[in-house]
């Protein structure tokens, strides 16, 4: 029979975490989606692979001998799928959002000019995914907005940074201020990430700038139309300066803001990636673009 490997590792994060949340956190799915995936694989193998109880997801017998194979199956397709990608000589670079590509464009030009035989390859992710998919296996590298979730298990280089400011809509009485200071915003209803990607969430919302103050969730969502939708609507939202040259929308207008940190945007990938040499160049394409800035 055939099985999804994407089945295989939601088992293994949920077997590893012991919990669908721990499991939902780690591969920034949600948990619904996660028990939905599990009760597939269960279907499919016609097995109980977990007993549920309140205090978590204990495996059973059968679900224990799966666990026991399960990493080393999944090392040997990773191996395979890199072996194939090698001799394909592709490079997947994921991003969540054209503020943070920025110069990779040009950047990729560089690279082709000096590793000619091979094509680099860009993939936008959701926000609802912020490793940008990384912890899912699904790139070699990303650009990142810093910081996400467990990114401390990835090779991390920090490229530069931009002011945030924010996204209002544009009858609101702040849209005619140069700048608004941060707690001008606290009451407001705030565009939100979903809740599976927990710091991620917290930085955007700026939760540790709000001295104790709660958050007002008016939206959730994870696409850019979906963003200024819900602003144009009547919510606010933190966003990267470059979010004003990017994005745009008739009933939105964004504002420098006082009180908030800088989104800092970094390369990251997987330690011991087999495409280290690869993307060691590439870092210092990136690198020698962005002095020339």
């Amino acid at each position: 029979m055939d099985v999804d490997t994407r089945l295989l590792r939601y088992f293994a994060a949920v077997a590893e975490e012991g919990s669908l949340t721990g499991a939902a956190k780690r591969l920034f799915v949600s948990q619904p989606a996660l028990t939905k995936q599990m009760r597939r694989l269960e279907d499919d193998l016609g097995v109980r692979l977990f007993a549920r109880s309140r205090s978590g997801m204990a495996l059973t017998e059968a679900g224990g001998e799966l666990a026991s194979r399960v990493s080393a199956l999944l090392d040997g397709w990773d191996e395979a799928v890199q072996a194939t990608s090698r001799a394909a000589r592709v490079l997947r670079l994921g991003f969540l959002d054209a503020g943070a590509v920025g110069a990779v464009p040009e950047v990729i030009a560089e690279f082709r000019h000096v590793q000619p035989e091979w094509r680099v390859e860009l993939r936008q992710f959701a926000w609802s995914d912020p490793s940008v998919g990384l912890a899912r296996g699904e790139v070699h590298a990303a650009l990142v907005r810093l910081p996400f979730p467990k990114q401390e298990r990835f090779a991390v280089q920090e490229l530069f940074s931009e002011e945030r400011g924010v996204l209002l809509p544009a009858r609101h009485p702040l849209a005619e201020s140069e700048t608004v200071e941060f707690h001008e915003l606290w009451d407001e209803p705030f565009v939100a990430a979903e809740a599976e990607t927990g710091a991620w969430r917290e930085h955007w919302l700026a939760a540790a700038e709000r001295e104790g103050h709660p958050v007002r969730v008016g939206a959730v969502t994870s696409r850019p139309d979906e963003w200024l939708g819900a602003v144009a609507s009547g919510c606010v939202a933190l966003a990267p300066a470059s979010a004003a040259h990017f994005y745009s929308h008739p009933g939105v207008v964004f504002r420098p803001v006082r009180g908030v940190p800088p989104s800092r945007v970094g390369l990251a990938w997987s330690r011991g990636n087999a495409r280290e040499a690869e993307l060691n160049e590439l870092l210092q394409a990136i690198t020698r673009r962005l002095s020339r800035k």
